[in-house]
């Protein structure tokens, strides 16, 4: 008992830090917005992306309490995640509009010093790190909804059919996620053969088309996943070649192993959790 009051007084002390928190994001985005001098701007987008930083900390302790079994109503742990994950998509956009606006200016102060074939490079460089960014939003809110039904309390009767509708619709989510994780490791893969020459920027204006059609299409129910538009790219022949991996949005292949070893382990005891809790039910009933 003390030790699920203790708990308690610990989430909400958190709770309690991300409601600040947010308040205080609220306060610098509308400065980034009302500055009426770059330099302002600059300290006040700085300020910014330190308070995101502490709002993403805060969502992963919060993320361990939903994986966690010890708290058995998540609902205000879930509406905190979220409420966090929404200011980061706002963090999101102030970032990207302030990286284009200072490529915007860099290529019109050198465009006649600039050699014509690496601006190309960097247009390329754009495109992809741009679909990355995209593909890695709707990673991160596909394993969201997937934490949200893992979550999700058990039943029998009606509730049983809710949750087969979930054990679907989890399934499913497996599904996309797997896809978006292919598409995303072959975007990193052509963002370093662009870097290292291997790939040209013509070559991946061939693919934007495909590439756009599956980040803003890939829910549709008719949706036919476009798998095939790197089958023109030796990828993994060049990448193999490539001794020097730079740092990407998705980690190194280890670490990407890892995190997909780590998320079957957590979904298989969420599993056997939900089992044993069956199972206790079922014996309450017989007794």
């Amino acid at each position: 008992m003390a030790g699920a009051r203790k708990l308690q007084a610990e989430i909400d002390r958190v709770l309690k830090k991300v409601a600040e928190g947010v308040e205080e994001f609220e306060e610098i985005w509308q400065k980034v917005h009302n500055a009426t001098n770059q330099n302002q701007k600059e300290k006040y987008e700085g300020d910014l992306k330190k308070e995101i930083k502490k709002l993403q900390r805060l969502r992963d302790q919060i993320k361990s309490w939903i994986g966690g079994s010890e708290v058995k109503d998540k609902r205000a742990l879930l509406e905190n995640r979220k409420l966090i994950e929404t200011q980061m998509e706002r963090f999101k956009v102030v970032e990207r509009e302030t990286k284009t606006k200072a490529y915007s200016k860099e290529g019109l102060a050198k465009s006649q010093n600039l050699d014509p074939e690496e601006q190309k490079r960097q247009e390329a460089r754009d495109f992809l790190q741009e679909a990355l960014d995209n593909l890695n939003l709707q990673i991160d809110q596909v394993e969201a909804e997937q934490e949200t039904i893992n979550t999700a309390p058990t039943g029998k009767g009606k509730k049983a059919k809710v949750d087969k509708q979930a054990l679907e619709r989890k399934t499913h989510n497996e599904e996309v996620l797997e896809r978006h994780r292919f598409h995303q490791g072959r975007l990193e893969q052509l963002m370093r053969c662009v870097d290292n020459g291997s790939v040209s920027p013509a070559e991946i204006d061939g693919i934007k088309d495909d590439v756009n059609y599956y980040l803003e299409e890939n829910a549709d129910e008719n949706f036919a996943d476009p798998d095939y538009i790197y089958d023109d790219f030796p990828l993994d022949e060049i990448v193999q070649a490539v001794t020097v991996r730079p740092r990407g949005a998705g980690g190194t292949e280890k670490e990407k192993k890892e995190k997909e070893e780590k998320e079957k382990s957590e979904r298989e005891r969420l599993e056997k959790e939900r089992k044993e809790a069956e199972r206790r039910d079922a014996d309450a009933e017989t007794k």
